[in-house]
């Protein structure tokens, strides 16, 4: 019979396991380093950013059209029209230097700066343009209706982005406006993939009769990428203790981060546990979790430094990253807001399942007449082909028997 490896499954649940990173990773954070505003996207704020001042910093109109003082039009209507004189036009870029008195309006653009006296605009599909120098207005205009004022967006000193966020285009564009051309942001994480197994050739090479292309650590790299990570690839390494741990210890010590690809099992062959738990204390944290598919998932921390073992099978690894390692790595390069982003959905089949183990089941989302459906996709967790058609998954609870065709589904999407 053969020995069981050191460390020997201990199974945990999804919510332990989760509970478990909360508690260890939480406070792990990168370095910050500052960067020019306009190369921030997809990086995370390590500083809180304030308005220097108000914005918008001048009452502007938001219509092509009349600036115009509400209390003029009170009551214009088709029947009963106000008739206003023209006084003046505002010119784009430049302010406005003259005032509105009782009866007068000024021809405004969008983004023009509103006169003095003026409290709102009329759009100009609403009137009627007479004689060259009066304006027929068929229709009333609250105060403040067709303009921004001055503080209306933002106010000045206000905590407009927090710490912890990540700058998507929206971001970029608001510190663009007030003036903020250089952010505090934390690293990328820099996350070292190591592939292993005696079977594994890389992607351009063609594989012998019992060989196999390494899909993970393109796969990997990619995801880590998406996560916000600077993805270093170590290569394939074969399943040999020694070449294994001196290959470990050296992309560990140039990286925030270390994922081990294959081996993560209880074979003789599988090395991945000892190895990574050698790195530094406290060491391995969980090997083995109720996830399908996932479930020789190894967790740890090494010195400070977040490891992972994943199973080979490139399905059970990008799951078991999507749940497991992605959210660490989110953690690791300073962004709070953890969610991820999802769909309700309705099931179009039923969902088998076993009691006793989380299973992260892949869908197609269809649209239709009464909202989005979500159509399960089975495959071995050996295979691609059924991810590639997926928009998401559906997550199957632990003590839950399957699910029914029709019931409704949170689809967390790729």
């Amino acid at each position: 019979m053969p020995t069981q490896p050191k460390g020997f499954f201990s199974l945990k649940t999804l919510d332990e396991v989760r509970r478990i990173e909360a508690e260890q990773f939480a406070a792990l954070r990168v370095g910050s380093e500052t960067l020019p505003t306009a190369q921030g996207l997809g990086r995370v704020l390590a500083a809180e950013v304030r308005t220097p001042g108000p914005v918008p910093h001048f009452s502007r109109s938001m219509v092509d059209g009349y600036a115009v003082r509400s209390s003029d039009t009170a009551g214009a209507s088709q029947g009963l029209p106000a008739y206003l004189e023209i006084v003046g036009t505002v010119e784009m870029g430049k302010p406005a230097e003259f005032a509105l008195g009782p009866g007068q309006c000024a021809v405004i653009p969008t983004g023009g700066m509103l006169p003095r006296g003026a409290d709102a605009a009329a759009m100009v599909e609403h009137t009627e343009l007479l004689g060259g120098t009066t304006v027929e207005l068929a229709r009333s205009v609250a105060p403040g209706q067709g303009v921004i004022t001055v503080g209306e967006d933002l106010p000045g000193g206000h905590a407009c982005l927090a710490a912890g966020r990540r700058l998507r285009a929206g971001e970029l564009a608001l510190l663009a406006t007030i003036g903020v051309t250089e952010v505090a942001a934390y690293r990328r994480p820099v996350v070292a993939i190591l592939s292993t197994g005696d079977e594994v050739v890389p992607p351009d090479i063609e594989p012998g009769p019992a060989e196999v292309r390494d899909a993970n650590g393109v796969a990997l790299a990619a995801m880590v990428t998406e996560a916000g990570g600077d993805p270093r690839f170590g290569g394939i390494v074969r399943d040999v203790e020694g070449s294994l741990a001196e290959a470990a210890r050296a992309a560990y010590a140039s990286a925030d981060a270390l994922i081990i690809s294959g081996g993560s099992s209880v074979g003789e062959r599988d090395l991945a546990r000892q190895v990574l738990h050698d790195l530094g204390g406290p060491g391995v944290l969980v090997h083995g979790v109720s996830l399908k598919p996932g479930k020789p998932t190894i967790i740890g921390l090494a010195d400070g430094k977040p490891v992972f073992g994943l199973p080979g099978h490139p399905l059970s690894a990008m799951v078991s990253f999507r749940c497991l390692v992605r959210p660490i790595l989110r953690r690791l390069g300073g962004e709070v807001d953890l969610r991820e982003p999802s769909v309700a959905a309705r099931l179009t089949r039923t969902v088998p399942s076993e009691a006793g183990r989380t299973e992260m089941v892949r869908v197609r989302l269809i649209d239709s007449a009464t909202g989005p459906l979500a159509e399960p996709l089975f495959g071995k967790s050996a295979g691609l082909a059924s991810l590639t058609e997926a928009d998401g998954f559906v997550e199957v609870p632990l003590g839950v028997e399957g699910l029914d065709a029709g019931a409704e589904v949170r689809v967390i999407l790729l």
